[in-house]
């Protein structure tokens, strides 16, 4: 899927969130061991800037151990 410059201004001004950002996160996504905690706490620390939320150490930790120990639903509605 080609995704055009529009697509991202449009991404942009909505998020805040830069084309290079998103396609730098895409990338480290598909290009990462999910399984690696170097991995995952980079991702994390990524989605925390472009949200503008801060996560702390500890719920760091906590999202990390449900990755590794393979405790994420698998269904979506069983998330919230």
């Amino acid at each position: 899927m080609n995704l055009s410059d529009d697509f991202f201004n449009k991404v942009e001004k909505k998020t805040k969130v830069d084309k290079d950002t998103i396609l730098s996160l895409a990338q480290d996504l598909n290009n990462g061991n999910m399984k690696d905690e170097n991995t995952l706490r980079k991702v994390i620390s990524t989605l925390s800037k472009m949200t503008g939320k801060n996560v702390s150490k500890e719920k760091e930790d906590k999202i990390i151990d449900t990755i590794l120990k393979d405790k994420v639903p698998k269904n979506v509605d069983k998330m919230f």
